[in-house]
């Protein structure tokens, strides 16, 4: 029988009481209780984040943490997406398209510094797109850059980038961590220092504690309202509200303890605000791994999994059912909740047909809220259709992106992939972690990027029911932006739409 909502809740609830009194009472300690009351208080914002990052390269090293808290921050691009999901100028002022569509001049805004005080310029443009495309670029969305062919700097404040074919999809990724502005004399020790064009710089990294961020006052841009951000790390998302109650920090940012809102909603001290984002939580399923190899087993999964009650229960019915792995605010977005609903005889036949009644398998369940919350309701649903499935604690993230992530040494496993519109990336690479055969869809995932707007759109639907299909993997919902705050900030962004946490709008009232 599955356990109701409150019922669950409670029992939660009730493992994390001590580890709740623990964090409270560490967080009141030397607490700043910074309210924007005071000057010194309006000159510094404590951000409340789980999962710091291991370190602050994103271009060796992959995971969520390092652009969330470094892109809008220290790099921009030379374009950004609103909260719209539209795409906008940044370092560039404007860009023009040829005829083909295979060509993109791009010109830069004047006057604008890396924070080591060298002037940007196209010759910065070349270097950071080129450097995507060469060895010292590790992290696997450098694929996305795959279609650029050249990069000529026609003068300082002009460049043009060559794609090999047409791309829907390449201006956008020019939006995300791979259209990040490097400075050549800057990049010898990313992962320690970064180097970058936006309006913070790093100002100190105590590991396990918090990066603190200080605004830049030869900003090319406007100026962030609040000069001082401190990014605070929490073991847990219970410690992160108790340190907002405590006034130990000023912000919950994606806030991982939904069952505790109720604690802030209707407190006039307080703002809620539920945004969305696009980060789909995905429960993937080594496609080169038995027992997940044969589809009839994947496709199992996906009938015995109810992804509704996974959401009601594991995160108190916030979020967007979709049935595959792209958000609502993608252009291709196609609601594909009926292809596998919930059947319990429909997964044990299709199980009884593959042989593979009565398995075992191993859960490997990264150390992140959400992945606990959702991993206790998916294996007594999988035990309903006769899949025992054990749970392997992988601390997060090193031993996730190391063991899972890099080496596929895993069966199953839960995941939210941030990354801004990263089917592709996800399953059409048969090396990338799902270990996806992407032969039914790379032709036709190439034949959508190089057409038009509207045959773009169509052929990606085309892809994704594909996928879908062959239940590569089952998106369990898309995870929504739970922000919560003391009520003197404003400007504080509500949708996530890239993977960054953007700062410089916020300000104190």
């Amino acid at each position: 029988m599955r356990r109701s909502i409150p019922a669950l809740f409670a029992s939660r609830l009730a493992a994390l009481g001590l580890v709740s009194a623990l964090a409270l009472t560490a967080c009141s300690a030397g607490s700043s209780n910074s309210s924007g009351g005071d000057a010194a208080a309006k000159d510094t914002l404590n951000v409340a984040l789980t999962g710091e990052p291991v370190n602050l390269d994103f271009t060796t090293t992959a995971g969520a943490a390092i652009p969330q808290a470094m892109m809008s921050n220290v790099y921009e691009g030379l374009v950004q997406v609103d909260q719209e999901g539209k795409i906008q100028p940044l370092l560039a002022t404007e860009w023009k398209v040829s005829e083909d569509r295979e060509s993109y001049t791009f010109t830069l805004k004047e006057g604008v510094k890396f924070s080591n005080g060298a002037d940007f310029t196209a010759d910065d443009v070349k270097f950071s797109l080129d450097r995507v495309k060469s060895d010292a670029w590790k992290n696997g969305l450098k694929s996305k850059m795959d279609v650029v062919s050249s990069v000529k700097v026609d003068s300082p404040t002009q460049v043009t980038v060559t794609l090999s074919q047409p791309s829907q999809a390449w201006l956008y990724s020019m939006t995300t961590l791979v259209g990040a502005m490097f400075d050549e004399s800057g990049v010898s020790d990313l992962a320690n220092q970064p180097v970058g064009t936006g309006p913070y710089a790093l100002g100190e990294w105590k590991r396990g504690e918090a990066i603190t961020l200080k605004a830049r006052e030869d900003y090319w841009g406007t100026k962030p309202g609040i000069p001082t951000v401190n990014l605070r790390y929490f073991a847990d998302a219970v410690a992160t509200t108790n340190a907002l109650k405590s006034g130990d920090v000023d912000l919950v940012y994606n806030m991982q303890a939904p069952e505790l809102l109720s604690g802030f909603e209707g407190d006039s001290k307080y703002q809620v605000l539920k945004g969305t984002s696009n980060g789909e939580i995905i429960l993937s399923m080594n496609n080169k791994k038995a027992p997940f190899n044969d589809v009839r087993v994947r496709q199992a999964v996906m009938y015995a999994v109810d992804r509704q009650a996974v959401m009601d229960t594991a995160w108190a019915g916030l979020g967007t059912q979709v049935g595959g792995p792209v958000p609502t605010t993608d252009p291709y977005y196609e609601d594909l909740n009926s292809v596998y609903p919930h059947d319990v005889d429909k997964a044990k036949s299709l199980l009884k047909e593959a042989g593979a009644e009565n398995l075992s398998i191993t859960f490997s369940v990264p150390t992140r809220p959400y992945a606990q919350a959702v991993s206790e309701i998916v294996v007594s649903q999988l035990k309903e259709v006769g899949i025992n499935a054990k749970i392997e604690s992988a601390e997060f993230p090193a031993v996730w992106l190391d063991k899972v992530f890099t080496k596929h040494e895993y069966q199953m496993s839960v995941v939210l992939a941030v990354e801004s519109r990263d089917v592709l990336t996800m399953f059409n690479n048969p090396d990338y972690y799902i270990g996806y055969d992407n032969s039914k869809i790379k032709a036709d995932a190439a034949a959508a990027d190089q057409a038009d707007e509207a045959g773009y759109v169509q052929g990606m639907k085309k892809v994704v029911r594909q996928i879908v299909d062959d239940a590569a993997a089952d998106t369990l919902f898309i995870f929504p932006n739970v922000v919560v705050g003391k009520a003197g900030l404003a400007g504080v962004p509500a949708n996530s739409v890239t993977e960054a946490l953007s700062l410089s709008g916020i300000a104190w009232k």
